[in-house]
């Protein structure tokens, strides 16, 4: 009796930026500017024949206490502008940008992830992320408008926008008859014509329908709504689910929600942010996790984590001393551009909680709880873990957030892919040119009508 064959692993690579995953204090590290980061980073990535590499998006520089928070800025170039320079150095590695839906327009932005995907030869994505905060909006026409229930509201309107410009050419429009002078077959263009809540528009697309039919739609919202969004537009989710407990419970929800849409388990892709930190034993690699954790919280980073939650001015706290006994201003929020807690008092008593019961410093509760590295142990556990997670439907991949840039992904493409490949649950090699390919995904159908 022939073995059902084992389900594969799915692999991306995101490119390290502000926030403290990166240590920049090591020496290894280098610009998040450079173009050969991006570069050496994106090769790192395909050579270990992964499905994408993943850009996130910032929209304007983080502040604490009213000041630019200096511990995590280093520049945030324009996702689509660097991914379109990638094409130029990849091959078959998927390219995906992150594009806020609130700040965008579609067409516009339709146009631009079209063209990105005739460059790459159809191995383009969009993130689709959103914003109601005004701090943000600040740095546009229309500044903070958008409350927080029309979020999605306006992001499925615009992807529902999105795929009917991309579906406005027939497949094969272009004919390229030199002798007959036409290069473009009649009635092979629709007028996209679209009255809604959140967009008014008329248009003649002017970017024939890529090689994959439409970009990848990735979304990384984990609220009911963000995984209703998901379960009816989305591709892939990008989440932040740790824990093999966590990650099932994720997983059979959102799935469940397919069939809703008409549509199967496997045309969504579940590939959580992991981190991983390696070493030639289990117990080295520990070692290797608790040093990279202590030098992503610095004594600055761990106040400025701690005024996050608190809500107050901690400078003149010792991070290597006890929690002090203050009380948060729950009604104060000193940091801006970062994700906000849902509940800072419930945060707050948490931490004051495990601060208590083991004894810890501020900076040590704040390594405890802020994060971890989701992988650690020598490249035969780091592997197995992967494949458990996969097997157990509590994922269907992970992108990886490497600790240093450019090189962080190395190590794990030169040990531990090489073991997922042995094990059978990872590509030696693309089959396919196009992200879908890689992925599974069908090609959307043209639908065969005019929009």
């Amino acid at each position: 009796m022939t073995a059902p064959p084992k389900k594969q692993v799915h692999l991306a690579a995101h490119f390290p930026g502000v926030n403290n995953t990166t240590v920049w204090a090591d020496p290894r590290s280098r610009s998040q500017i450079d173009f050969s980061s991006f570069e050496h980073l994106a090769r790192t990535a395909e050579r270990g024949r992964f499905d994408f590499f993943f850009l996130a998006e910032g929209l304007r520089l983080r502040e604490l206490k009213g000041r630019i928070h200096d511990l995590d800025v280093v520049g945030r170039p324009e996702s689509l502008t660097v991914l379109a320079a990638l094409t130029a150095v990849t091959e078959r590695l998927g390219l995906a940008a992150t594009v806020n839906a609130t700040f965008n327009e579609p067409y516009e932005l339709a146009r631009r992830l079209a063209t990105l995907d005739h460059l790459s030869g159809g191995r383009a994505a969009w993130n689709v992320v959103t914003t109601s905060d005004a701090f943000t909006g600040e740095n546009f026409r229309r500044g903070g408008y958008l409350d927080r229930a029309d979020r999605y509201t306006r992001a499925e309107e615009f992807v529902r926008l999105s795929r009917r410009l991309w579906d406005s050419w027939r497949p094969g429009a272009i004919l390229a008859d030199r002798e007959a002078g036409t290069f473009l077959r009649p009635g092979s263009v629709a007028t996209v014509r679209h009255r809604g809540e959140q967009f008014d528009v008329e248009a003649l697309f002017n970017v024939p329908r890529s090689p994959q039919g439409h970009p990848v739609v990735i979304q990384a919202g984990d609220s009911d709504e963000g995984r209703e969004f998901a379960a009816a537009n989305a591709d892939i989710i990008f989440s932040r689910h740790g824990t093999l407990e966590d990650g099932r419970a994720f997983y059979a929800d959102v799935k469940r929600r397919l069939a809703k849409y008409g549509r199967a388990r496997h045309e969504l892709k579940i590939m959580p942010a992991a981190t991983y930190a390696l070493g030639d034993t289990d117990a080295e690699a520990a070692e290797n996790a608790a040093e990279i954790r202590r030098l992503q919280v610095g004594p600055q980073t761990a106040i400025a984590f701690l005024e996050q939650v608190w809500g107050r001015d901690m400078s003149a706290y010792d991070p290597e001393g006890p929690l002090p006994d203050v009380e948060p201003a729950l009604e104060q929020d000193l940091s801006q551009g970062r994700v906000r807690l849902a509940d800072r008092g419930a945060v707050a008593a948490k931490w004051r909680a495990v601060a208590e019961e083991k004894g810890l410093s501020i900076r040590d509760l704040v390594i405890e709880m802020t994060g971890r590295q989701s992988f650690v142990g020598s490249p035969e556990t780091v592997a197995r873990r992967i494949e458990e997670f996969v097997r157990a439907d509590a994922a269907d991949g992970f992108i990886l957030v490497p600790h240093l840039t450019p090189g962080g992904l190395d190590d794990f493409v030169d040990r531990v892919v090489p073991l997922l490949q042995e094990r059978g649950v990872f590509r030696a090699e693309y089959e396919g040119s196009t992200l879908r390919d890689h992925l599974g995904l069908a090609v959307p159908a043209w639908p065969g009508v005019a929009p």
